[in-house]
Parts: C-alpha cells; structure tokens; sequence
C-alpha cells in the first residue's frame, strides 16, 4: 500500500463549501482520474482518505491537508494533476508526496491567517492590534452544543499584524480605501482558537466592529518553529526522506553483469 500526502486550496466562492461538500467532491474526483483506491472493511467500504484540521465552512485556505492510501504506486505528481484536473476550479490540488513519515495531524501545530476588514481604517486596526497583544488574557464567548463556554483566545495567538492591503487573492471581494489587512499566527489549542473568535477579542479590548464580516484566509499551517517565529511546511520531512532515500536505492541497485564478447 503507497500513502500519498496532498495539499489543497479553498478559493474565491468555493471557500463557502462545507467540509463535507468537499469530501463528495473530491471522491468524485477520485471516480474520475481512476486512482487505485485502498477502500476500508466492513458493510460500508469507503475509499481511505484521511483529512487533517480542515478550515471552518466560509473561511479560504491555501494550504488543507489530507492522506490517500493506494493500492497500486502512482507518481505523486501525475497523481496531483490528475485529481486537479478532476476538481472544480478554486478546490486546486498544489501539492502532493508520498508519504515516508509518521504523524501528519502531530505537525499541525499552527495556521497563518489574514483577515480583510473592509470598511476598517489601518490605523483603528494597528491600535486595535496593539491593544490585543498588550492584555494578559483577552476572554471571549462561543456557543458550543454544551453550551455558551468562555475560553482564553490571547494565550493562542502568537503574532498579530496590521497593515494596508496589497492586492485581492480571493478576487471577489470589493477594494475599499478603508480597508485593513491582519495577519495572525495563532496556536492549534484546545479549545481552538479560531479567527472570528480573535475578532471577538479585538471588539472586547479595542471595540473593533467591522461593519462586513471580515473575508477570512488561512495562508499557512504546519508546525510552529519557536526559535524562527515561523510556521514550516509540514510535508517537507516528506520530501527530505524521498530525496534522501533515492541515492540509497541507486547505491543498493544490483549491478549488470557486462555482456561477454565473441570467443
């Protein structure tokens, strides 16, 4: 069995899809480039394919997450392309690599996000910024199946930026002279800490309302370098454990014996 590793995008109007409208779509798409699925046991076989940490239903994402198991190898890239090809546009295969390391969902520890506040001058937006990173503990509502739950958002975040726009990824939301752009670097924690509930803290600290809901999306997720500040590519090790074992195979090949001439 070969695991092959994707990463995909959300965009433009298709960031409305819900988790499970993409599941659909993209077992569809598996029909559709006849890629040898590995299928589960039982009365119900479904095709293995495991999602990690996927974005809430209205955000945008450029960088989701999720592992196929196969039986039979394929080239990780043709596989990409078919299965891009196979999916509507906005839901884009950029990425994809054959799976040599454990614990995709262990490096999951942190999303990059930007959030476009049309309508939100950039100074009320830095001051805002600035008012959130100052307090200890920003407290902040959500309605759970349980429940109304207070939860800390301050602790999870760990960078909080805000500056003019500059250009319009999604391509469906209008240009505004008001508009402010955040940055967010925020911690995968329980319970998760998610955009709107920062926007949360910013009305409860600074009384930042934007009048729109904000357009939301994730550019980043992987792990959390401490010393670096950044978030890192989680299929990386992948490709450094690829590349590092095709020299090994070239060293291990048996050798040709040479073709003995004419007596």
């Amino acid at each position: 069995m070969q695991r092959i590793r994707l990463r995909y995008t959300k965009r433009g109007r298709l960031r409305f899809t819900s988790h499970r409208d993409f599941q659909r779509a993209f077992e569809r798409a598996l029909r559709r480039a006849e890629v040898p699925m590995a299928y589960s046991a039982g009365f119900t076989p479904h095709p293995k394919v495991s999602y990690a940490n996927a974005a809430p239903t209205g955000t945008g994402s450029e960088a989701e997450f999720l592992e196929i198991a196969l039986t039979e190898r394929r080239d990780p890239e043709t596989l990409r392309a078919l299965l891009d090809e196979s999916l509507p546009a906005g839901l884009d295969i950029t990425d994809a690599v054959e799976a040599r390391t454990s614990g995709l969902a262990d490096r999951l520890t942190a999303s990059v996000w930007e959030l476009r506040l049309d309508g939100v001058a950039v100074d009320d937006a830095r001051k805002a910024a600035d008012a959130f990173l100052a307090a200890e503990t920003v407290e902040v509502q959500r309605k759970t199946k349980n429940g109304i739950r207070t939860f800390d958002t301050r602790s999870a975040v760990v960078e909080l930026v805000a500056d003019r726009p500059q250009g319009d990824p999604q391509g469906d939301r209008p240009a505004d002279d008001a508009c402010a752009i955040l940055r967010l670097v925020v911690r995968h924690v329980t319970p998760a800490v998610r955009p709107d509930d920062v926007l949360s803290g910013l009305r409860a600290v600074a009384d930042l309302a934007p009048p729109v809901p904000a357009a939301v999306t994730r550019l980043a997720q992987g792990l959390f370098d401490e010393e670096s500040g950044t978030v890192t590519d989680p299929l990386a090790p992948d490709r450094e454990a690829v590349t590092a074992a095709a020299p090994t195979a070239a060293a291990t090949a048996p050798a040709t014996a040479p073709e003995a001439g004419p007596a």
